[in-house]
């Protein structure tokens, strides 16, 4: 085939709505076998993976983020289903999050300051400006809520986005090194931890331990979504 017909077909390609979504998916899909071919490695995490491979994609044939976004927005849309849809592990163990309630609650408070605050005070230390300081302080919650927040109190949504998924991917990293040198059994509390820390991304490393630390992980992300929006609201704008 000519260089000049792949070209066109390329240009054909790129005016279709669903060829970045369709990217998008194809990624996600190799990361996820790469990760499972290598036994759910942490190093082996499809995000990254399947970031790399996009990176790679649009860089090669020089795609603005805008188009790509234009055509891979309905997954960003569904974030926000996702999110609500949070709700469902949290009420499906009403039981023993109950039972648990008072240890739940004080875990939540505790990383939910101390995502922040550590953050925001490093920042501070070497000098960010307000608006880093705004975009950094929402970096454990799941995106859709994070790039709300920040924009409210004057931040950058974009960084906070990216902040977002780089807390992400370096959660789901090292929560199972972490917890094991921890000597933390426990896969309600291991579950819990990831999930305040880490959101959406570390829920998903959970989910491929074990099933008790993903749902535990779950009510922890949604928890600290709430808990995230409430303490922002207070306090960053006094920054």
């Amino acid at each position: 085939m000519h260089p000049h017909d792949i070209y066109r077909i390329w240009v054909y390609l790129a005016s279709t709505p669903l060829l970045w979504l369709s990217a998008t998916l194809v990624a996600f899909a190799i990361g996820d076998a790469v990760s499972a071919r290598f036994h759910r490695n942490p190093l082996a995490s499809p995000v990254v993976i399947a970031a790399g491979l996009l990176i790679l994609v649009l860089a090669g044939t020089r795609t603005p983020y805008p188009v790509y976004f234009e055509g891979a927005q309905f997954v960003h849309f569904l974030l926000g289903p996702a999110t609500v849809a949070l709700g469902l592990p949290l009420w499906r163990n009403r039981i023993a999050v109950r039972r648990n309630l008072l240890p739940m609650l004080a875990a939540l408070a505790a990383g939910s300051l101390t995502a922040i605050g550590s953050a925001v005070a490093i920042a501070w230390a070497f000098g960010a400006p307000r608006e880093i300081l705004a975009s950094l302080a929402a970096k454990s919650v799941t995106a859709p809520i994070a790039m709300a927040l920040t924009e409210t109190v004057g931040g950058i949504p974009a960084l906070a986005a990216v902040l977002v998924v780089l807390t992400g991917i370096f959660g789901s990293v090292i929560v199972t090194p972490l917890m094991n040198a921890l000597r933390i059994r426990d896969f309600a509390a291991r579950g819990f931890a990831v999930g305040v820390a880490s959101h959406g991304i570390g829920t998903a490393r959970a989910f491929q331990v074990s099933e008790e630390a993903g749902t535990f992980a779950g009510i922890a992300m949604g928890l600290n979504g709430a808990l995230t929006a409430l303490l922002f609201l207070l306090f960053v704008p006094l920054l």
